[in-house]
């Protein structure tokens, strides 16, 4: 325990700032406010840097495309509005869930088995799923798809091992916090989710309802 606190004050100011910064982009994204993704911009400019020098190629790579998936999911959330101004909230199908499970996987063991034979990175395998099974969720954040929530319950689990075994304390407790967000992530959405459709439906239903005569 007293380890555990040392290493704790001697935790980077960086880190702690881009932890933070992290947190923000969650909470902002449960409450679907555009701010989250510059919260999400900086947080992940500043993790790009710490992970690379500790040797989570990577999760340094990853935060390369979460720079672009922070511009990109902006202007995605900016466009996809309902009449009311809300931001649009979409489901996926089976048939995408499948594709999406298939790719994580494939791409977890190629990835963990290249980095195993021609690097020294560090958790090799657990990285690699971390890395691409974020890369699908967020996209699918962008994309404004509510599954996304249920996504992140697996990934950030299993991230959380991955800091914690790298001794990345602030990162370890955020993604433990992350873990209660999202299922209050998916809550949100989805309350929000059968709004949207319950309005849309009853849009529907009365631009088809015939004219009474007279």
């Amino acid at each position: 325990m007293n380890d555990f606190v040392r290493q704790l004050a001697e935790t980077s100011a960086a880190e702690v700032i881009a932890a933070l910064l992290g947190l923000a982009y969650l909470l902002l994204a449960v409450r679907r406010n555009l701010l989250c993704w510059l919260c999400a911009f900086l947080s992940t400019g500043i993790y790009l840097v710490l992970f690379a020098r500790i040797g989570l190629y990577m999760q340094s790579l990853l935060n390369v495309f979460y720079l672009a998936m922070a511009v990109y999911g902006f202007l995605e959330w900016r466009r996809g509005r309902t009449a009311s101004g809300a931001m649009r909230i979409e489901r996926w199908g089976w048939r995408q869930h499948v594709l999406a499970a298939a790719a994580v996987t494939l791409a977890t063991v190629v990835n963990g088995w290249l980095l195993v034979a021609y690097t020294d990175a560090a958790a090799p395998w657990l990285d690699s799923f971390v890395t691409w099974g974020s890369v699908v969720t967020t996209w699918m954040v962008a994309r404004r798809v509510i599954d996304n929530w249920l996504y992140w319950l697996v990934v950030d689990a299993a991230a959380v091992w991955l800091y914690f075994s790298q001794k990345l304390w602030p990162t370890t407790l955020l993604f433990i916090v992350y873990l209660g967000i999202v299922v209050r992530g998916y809550v949100v959405w989805r309350r929000e989710y059968h709004t949207q459709h319950a309005d849309q439906d009853g849009t529907v239903a009365n631009a088809v309802a015939p004219r009474a005569p007279g």
